[in-house]
């Protein structure tokens, strides 16, 4: 009887120090790595590790479930789409024909035989309207460099408040639209100077300044037709979109900075057109976008027939 007891108390005494052996007593004989961590942002699956030298590591996926969720969706919202770019424009003013004018300011015709209105009256894009909007003396003609732009800093920048996908035919066609803000920076190389009133002038000025923008903001809606390749995989589709785009101007204004004058800001409607009509795009593969956009309506009302176009990226867009 005494030894079935001590055979009893031995069994469980070892299976004590077992129980203690796997419970971690002694870590160091059955300690194993942790497993990583997982964190999802939306679509984003991010996993963090450990590499071979026990540093931190980090590895990022698209989750394809999220996304193909997310087609179940006829229609998506993406709010506060930004561009940032540069503006430039196409000049087809008729810098010939106000030189002309200029030169012989007593005539009655037009060089081409045409009427001329000598008048001073403003009509569209002719060259007495050109000639009155820019008044040059005839030694020192109207050329189309005298409204050359510093590319580099001339900026657009857009905010598009929210941004609209409707699908069309599987999610691969689709129609695109937004409606937000657009600010033009139109940064001039040389001298000149608009002055508001009636009716407004742009004339070259005699001090040398270190900046000399005019600022033009309007409120925009593009429509476009959108392409997708890869619906179910966004970081790997290519996309492409086409359409147009039409805005009214909400206030433009212009800033010179010079020693003699120090820092003048004007705010006018400088002749320009109220409304704007033209082309728009965008081409991207993944995350990174690129958008065009080209005005079919000058920029000013009258006189100049200049036709303003933006490159640049697109931020958070589809």
């Amino acid at each position: 009887m005494k030894h079935k007891i001590l055979l009893i108390l031995l069994l469980v005494l070892c299976g004590g120090w077992v129980h203690a052996q796997n419970a971690g007593i002694t870590p160091s004989a059955s300690a194993t790595p942790p497993p990583p961590d997982t964190i999802q942002i939306k679509g984003l699956i991010i996993i963090k590790g450990k590499n071979e030298k026990g540093r931190n590591s980090y590895k990022f996926y698209r989750d394809t479930v999220y996304a193909r969720n997310k087609l179940k969706k006829n229609l998506q919202t993406k709010w506060f789409v930004f561009d940032l770019g540069f503006n430039n424009y196409i000049d087809r003013s008729d810098y010939y024909g106000a030189g002309f004018m200029n030169f012989y300011p007593n005539h009655t015709t037009y060089f081409n035989g045409a009427l001329a209105m000598q008048s001073k009256v403003y009509d569209g894009y002719s060259a007495s309207s050109l000639a009155s909007f820019a008044p040059r003396a005839a030694s020192a003609p109207l050329t189309p460099s005298e409204f050359k732009l510093i590319t580099g800093k001339s900026i657009n920048f857009n905010i598009w408040l929210f941004q609209q996908r409707l699908n069309i035919t599987k999610h691969k066609l689709n129609l695109l639209y937004a409606l937000g803000l657009e600010m033009n920076n139109y940064r001039y190389a040389r001298n000149i100077t608009y002055q508001p009133g009636y009716p407004t002038q742009i004339v070259r000025d005699t001090v040398e300044f270190s900046k000399n923008k005019l600022f033009a903001e309007y409120i925009s809606i593009p429509v476009m037709l959108n392409f997708n390749s890869n619906p179910a995989r966004p970081g790997r589709a290519f996309q492409v979109s086409f359409g147009v785009s039409g805005g009214y101007l909400l206030k433009s204004r212009t800033k010179q900075i010079s020693e003699e004058r120090g820092k003048v800001r004007k705010t006018d409607d400088f002749n320009l057109n109220k409304w704007r009509f033209g082309l728009t795009s965008e081409l991207g593969y993944g995350p990174v976008k690129l958008y065009a956009n080209f005005a079919l309506t000058p920029l000013h009302d009258y006189g100049l027939q200049q036709y303003p176009f933006s490159i640049g990226l697109r931020l958070n867009g589809f």
